[in-house]
């Protein structure tokens, strides 16, 4: 179990990372293959060209500079495992502009030929309407 949250940790780490860099193909890397992506104000995004599609439309419009809290990670057994997670930091709005990015994340993970991907991803923002 010890060894199964390092590699989920390390997983949660790679996506920060490559939401950062605002690569959609880095990103695409840590899904499974029939992953489902839950934007909050988008459409459900599912499968690798979905998901793709949505983060090459989310990268167009923003650039993220956030930090990920690793709140709690629970292995329910060998194949599957949920993490719960939230974020801060800044977004970059390509048509000008800086905001606050605040939000809470809960990732839903399978192991996919040994290794642990996110399988069904979701989040929202903790900030109070506009």
């Amino acid at each position: 179990m010890a060894d199964d949250k390092t590699a989920i940790t390390s997983l949660l780490r790679s996506y920060q990372t490559a939401l950062n860099a605002s690569s959609t193909s880095s990103v695409l890397e840590l899904y499974t293959s029939d992953g489902v992506f839950m934007a909050q104000n988008f459409s459900t995004a599912v499968g690798t060209e979905a998901i793709a599609a949505a983060y090459d439309k989310t990268f167009a419009m923003i650039t993220l500079s956030v930090d990920f809290d690793i709140i709690e990670i629970v292995p329910m057994n060998g194949e599957y495992a949920f993490a719960r997670t939230a974020s801060a930091g800044k977004v970059q709005l390509k048509s000008g502009g800086e905001s606050a990015e605040v939000n809470q994340e809960l990732f839903v993970l399978r192991k996919e030929n040994g290794d642990w991907k996110i399988a069904r991803y979701c989040f929202s923002s903790t900030l109070p309407p506009h």
